[in-house]
């Protein structure tokens, strides 16, 4: 299991975010305000790709090499959001095999006059792109 917490902080009334909605997987919610996590094992191609909104939808993706794949179906990951005065904290958990791994952790931030922006531990190339292999910046052993 790979537990995740994301902390956003910032003055949230600038924020989009989506209001609670009963856990369920979701669509397309790197249109909007999502954290996400691509894990790939150490010495391959293959990754899976980990959506996860503040509404309490996820998605997961499973792809063979970059960009190709397609959905995932995994269980609930326990999405839990909690904000305070200074900002948004969100946490999940997902299940990926016990071995070294190499970790891309992002967000997408949506303000309220729809504004993106796309945050990450690593961005290789000139525009942001989290599937990039060079962006998967944390290892895990």
């Amino acid at each position: 299991m790979l537990a995740l917490r994301y902390r956003i902080e910032g003055d949230l009334e600038r924020l989009k975010i989506p209001p609670p909605r009963a856990p369920a997987p979701g669509e397309r919610l790197w249109q909007h305000l999502c954290c996400e996590a691509f894990v790939a094992p150490a010495a391959a191609s293959a990754y899976r790709e980990f959506n996860f909104s503040p509404s309490g939808e996820w998605a997961a993706y499973a792809f063979e090499r970059y960009r190709e794949g397609g959905p995932l179906a995994v269980p609930d990951p326990g999405i839990a959001v909690r904000t305070d005065a200074a900002g948004l904290e969100l946490s999940a958990t997902v299940a990926v095999e016990r071995a070294s791994l190499r970790v891309a952790l992002c967000a997408v931030i949506e303000e309220q006059d729809g504004t993106l922006s796309y945050w990450a531990l690593r961005h290789p190339a000139a525009r942001p792109d989290f599937h990039h292999p060079d962006g998967f910046a944390l290892e895990l052993d």
